[in-house]
Parts: C-alpha cells; structure tokens; sequence
C-alpha cells in the first residue's frame, strides 16, 4: 500500500520505491547572555531589563513600573524603561522605602542567578534600617475594628514621641 504526506515533519513518500527528503536542521549558536562574551554583544541594554536581569526587582514590569514612576535614576536624571544603559553609569533606584544606588560593571541581557548577578554590579547603597525599625508599626488586635478618632490620636502621640503636642 502507497502512502502520501508527512510522516514524523519528513516529507515524501513512505513506498520504498521512492528515496524520501530529509531535511537538516542548521545547528544552533547560542549567543552569550553577558556583554564582552562574544563579539555580537551589545554595548548597551535597557534600564528596565538591566534592573530585572541583576534581580534588583522581581519582575520586568516592577522595573518598568518604576521608571516610569520616577524611582529610577540615571546619572541623576530620571529615565523612561526602555533608556540605554552602559557600563559605568550610576544607577539608584527607590523601591519598598529603600534607596538602591548601584554601578553598573557588566551587561546582561537574560536574568542570571543571584551569584553572577552580583558581579554586574557594584554596590553603594546604603545599609538597610534594623529589623527592629521597620517593625515598630503599632499592630492592632485582631476583631477590634477600625480605630477610632481617639483611638488614632493616641496613635499620633506615640508616633510623634515625647513632648509633642
């Protein structure tokens, strides 16, 4: 019985009468993620991408979401997502109450592991606060509703310390 069609994405006839077309997929390269690996690397990368690839943000779009909020800063100005970025250049960053103010020493293009991550870049930010700051929010009884007017100028009185009016 004499077949016709594609069998297994091989075209040609399946009868043995007739020599069937192999096709031969061209072997891949693979370009290499960081700047100066090969000689197709860029000379300069996206704010956005840059800032999500060293895993300063969790996702691209935070980074995007933040440049365009004005968090981000290049050289001192403020940039659009999609500025270029080289090495050598300056970048601080203002995310979850915390100042980032990072050089930049490598490239990248895809996001790497934290380890390779911290090569890209040279860090000049300043220490996080304690822990001990950043829980000192008053944390409420759970099922005692919203705070009342006096309730919120206690509030205001702890916040503000001693001899405050």
């Amino acid at each position: 019985m004499r077949t016709r069609g594609r069998v297994n994405g091989v075209g040609g006839s399946t009868c043995g009468a007739h020599k069937t077309r192999t096709t031969v997929a061209a072997p891949r390269v693979r370009v290499g993620h960081m700047a100066g690996t090969d000689g197709n690397a860029p000379t300069s990368v996206r704010v956005d991408a840059w800032i999500w690839a060293v895993r300063l943000t969790k996702t691209r779009s935070i980074a995007a979401a933040a440049c365009k909020a004005g968090h981000v800063r290049v050289n001192g100005d403020r940039v659009k997502p999609a500025q270029s970025l080289k090495i050598g250049d300056e970048v601080r960053m203002r995310l979850d109450g915390r100042e980032r103010i990072v050089v930049v020493t490598k490239l990248i293009l895809k996001r790497v592991g934290a380890p390779v991550a911290v090569e890209c870049y040279t860090d000049n930010s300043p220490p996080p606060p304690p822990r001990e700051v950043a829980a000192a929010v008053g944390i409420r009884d759970r099922g005692t509703g919203r705070p009342t007017k006096r309730d919120r100028r206690l509030m205001d009185q702890l916040r503000s310390g001693p001899g405050a009016p």
